[in-house]
This record gives structure tokens, sequence and C-alpha cells, in this order.
């Protein structure tokens, strides 16, 4: 689901990227207006929405979750637990069950360890 909607986020973001690039009036585009004294005046272009900040953080937070998974699995003792990882404004939040308050203790180490991360949501349950 998660590469799906990571997949989703690129695409949308190099259409806006696309789309953003047809505003922009050619050289033989403003020589024509600058020197026709009946063209109307040149507008701006809009300035930018924030849509763009957000899917780029979005694809950030994609990447940051893949990577804290990718750690995890690399972690001995922790790559069979089902640990669940979601990430908001580069703040992870771990959710499911570890096998002892040692692998909740070292899951949060790992995912904080993960470089972009800027702090880790602690919703692990400990077995024993």
């Amino acid at each position: 689901m998660n590469a799906k909607r990571g997949a989703l986020v690129a695409s949308l973001m190099c259409a806006a990227m696309l789309g953003a690039g047809c505003n922009q009036p050619t050289n033989d585009t403003m020589a024509q207006r600058s020197t026709s004294a009946t063209s109307p005046p040149v507008i701006a272009p809009a300035p930018a929405t924030n849509a763009g900040a957000r899917a780029v953080t979005a694809v950030e937070d994609t990447t940051l979750t893949a990577k804290v998974k990718t750690a995890l699995v690399a972690e001995p003792g922790l790559k069979s637990m089902p640990i669940d990882v979601t990430t908001k404004d580069s703040v992870v939040t771990l959710s499911g069950s570890v096998e002892s308050s040692a692998d909740r203790a070292k899951a949060l180490q790992v995912a904080g360890n993960v470089e972009g991360v800027k702090s880790v949501v602690d919703n692990l349950s400990a077995k024993s």
C-alpha cells in the first residue's frame, strides 16, 4: 500500500513540475508582448501553492518509512517482529508487538538512528 502511495505521490509531483513549466512564456512570446502596443500586460504567474511542498514531504516520509523498515529488518532479532512503521513530517511511529522490553528499546534505537528521523513515537507492546 505504501509503495502505491509513493508511486502516486511521485507521479503527482512530476505532473506538477511539468505543469509549472507550461506557464513560462517563451522568448518569442515575450518579444511580441514588449513590441506590441495593443497586447495585454504581462501578468506574473501565480505563486506556487504549497501542494508541491506537501508532495515533497509525503515522498520524504515514504522514503523514511522504507529506510526505517530496512534498518529494522537488518537488525538481528528484530527482522521477524511484526513492527508497523508510519511516518508523518519526519516523525516515525512504531506499532506492533515485540518479544521483550529489550527488543522494544532496540527497535526504538534503530529507528531513531536512521538519518532524517526527527523523533520516534513508541506504540510498541512487549509480550514479556
